[in-house]
């Protein structure tokens, strides 16, 4: 019995050891603390349209690494081109308690109630890229969209002076549309007025999807009636433009224009089956998107440098200018501000051929 009483007692001793030792290592772990308190973190809602085209993975991928860098958590929401569902996305955004909404609308009009969800919390609206009409934001950042058209139709026009011109512009719902439009009919329209200049056919494509440009152009060419340039709403839409025309063994001579600076785009620009693309610095888009959310989180005041109307106010906007790019400044514009690699843009052309630096 002594040996039995011997053996519980020191059993005892071994789990009574064995329970403060694990308290002595689970103490260091509760006086731990976040260096950053969760209830002083910035949180960015940013609501997208699409990643269906090159240049939007580009947005998404440098706002949300240089918000990254700057204190700030990013909840990122995709739409997929559906105005409803963009709508239950932004709703979610704002029960997660953002600070700020950085929207790219799918529909320029419809958005407009979700700005209105917004400012009803207190949450300050940025409207990136594509404006949203009637909504009061708190700051649209995007390019000078009509020059993006005007250096679109002047491009053209230094190409094919006089012939006709089929305009593909993009989706719509989206007011960059419209401003493009704007843009390239304003260098169009002495042309048309003294017809030197017809317009074989205008269409806007729905969702700027590549499958719907590409029908429209089929039916163009089809009609059997002679086209001399092709305005694309972008470097997709002219994709598109361009594949009809091959089939047709048409390429090459017909004035292709785009605009976004997709790789395929500059690809086909110095190939010589697309005429122009528009740059347009989305690295400097992405970076200040990013900074201004933050500013207007932490209740700072963001520096436009323009107005523009929403059809209903007028809003602060900050504008980037674009750039026009055809195979003679290649080199100067996309090469040189590293937007793509010199070897993936002529990864086509026989390297003796290439341009040299």
């Amino acid at each position: 019995m002594c040996r039995k009483s011997r053996l519980l007692q020191i059993m005892m001793v071994l789990i009574l050891s064995a329970s403060m030792l694990s308290g002595c290592g689970e103490a260091p772990a509760e006086r731990m603390e976040p260096s950053q308190p969760e209830e002083d973190k910035i949180v960015i809602g940013f609501a997208m349209d699409t990643l269906v085209h090159e240049r939007w993975l580009r947005d998404r991928d440098i706002f949300v690494a240089k918000a990254k860098e700057m204190g700030a958590e990013v909840i990122l929401q995709i739409a997929y081109s559906d105005s409803r569902e963009q709508e239950r996305q932004v709703q979610y955004l704002l029960d997660q308690g953002i600070d700020v909404l950085v929207l790219i609308p799918h529909d320029a009009v419809s958005a407009a109630a979700m700005v209105k969800k917004a400012k009803d919390r207190g949450v300050k609206v940025i409207s990136y890229d594509r404006l949203v009409k009637n909504a009061n934001v708190d700051l649209y950042i995007s390019f000078d969209n009509v020059k993006v058209g005007e250096l679109m139709g002047q491009a053209a026009v230094s190409q094919a002076p006089h012939g006709n011109y089929l305009l593909l512009n993009g989706s719509e719902a989206d007011n960059n549309s419209a401003m493009f439009r704007d843009g390239y009919m304003s260098v169009l329209e002495e042309g048309i007025k003294n017809g030197t200049i017809q317009l074989l056919g205008e269409t806007w494509v729905v969702d700027w999807l590549y499958e719907n440009a590409l029908a429209d152009v089929q039916k163009a060419v089809d009609s059997n009636t002679k086209i001399d340039s092709i305005i694309a709403g972008n470097d997709t839409l002219a994709s598109a433009a361009i594949h009809v025309l091959t089939e047709k063994r048409l390429v090459g001579s017909v004035t292709v224009v785009g605009h976004d600076a997709d790789l395929d785009g500059c690809q086909r620009v110095v190939e010589g089956t697309q005429y122009a693309t528009i740059y347009k610095p989305i690295d400097l888009e992405a970076t200040r998107g990013a900074e201004f959310a933050v500013t207007l989180a932490k209740g700072g005041l963001v520096q436009a440098n323009d107005t523009i109307n929403d059809g209903r106010y007028e809003v602060p906007f900050y504008k980037i200018e674009p750039i026009l790019v055809t195979k003679d400044n290649m080199m100067d514009t996309i090469i040189k501000d590293q937007f793509h690699r010199m070897e993936d843009v002529y990864m086509n052309i026989p390297k003796s051929e290439w341009p040299s630096q």
